[in-house]
């Protein structure tokens, strides 16, 4: 489930953020409380406020008094932008290398299904 090599709390923060990019928290939509989603995950509470302090920095979520955290407008794009911006410097290098190694044409990958392997 966790990872040993990162740490839970940003293991949880990049839950959230693909919840974000996936559409399962909107703008305006609320995240669950620190306390349910400690229970869900069973971690500590101060895990998951450490997490939401980093979407709060971010920009992602903002808190309403009273109310918790909310999705902030443009959280999604920002999200997507930021996950490029990764994937194209630290994976994409190394996949296409490994594509190239073995002799795909880049044509037939995107036409291929996974059970066609």
């Amino acid at each position: 489930m966790w990872q040993d090599a990162r740490p839970i709390y940003l293991q949880i923060r990049d839950r959230i953020s693909a919840s974000i990019i996936d559409g399962e928290f909107g703008v305006g939509e609320p995240l669950p409380s620190v306390r349910v989603l400690a229970a869900k995950e069973e971690v500590n509470p101060l895990t998951v406020s450490k997490a939401y302090q980093e979407l709060q920095v971010a920009g992602l979520v903002q808190a309403r008094r009273g109310l918790g955290l909310f999705v902030t407008a443009g959280a999604r794009e920002r999200l997507v932008t930021e996950q490029r911006r990764i994937f194209l410097k630290g994976d994409w290098p190394r996949i296409r290398a490994h594509v190239e190694r073995l002799g795909f044409d880049i044509r037939d990958l995107l036409e291929s299904e996974p059970e066609d392997a």
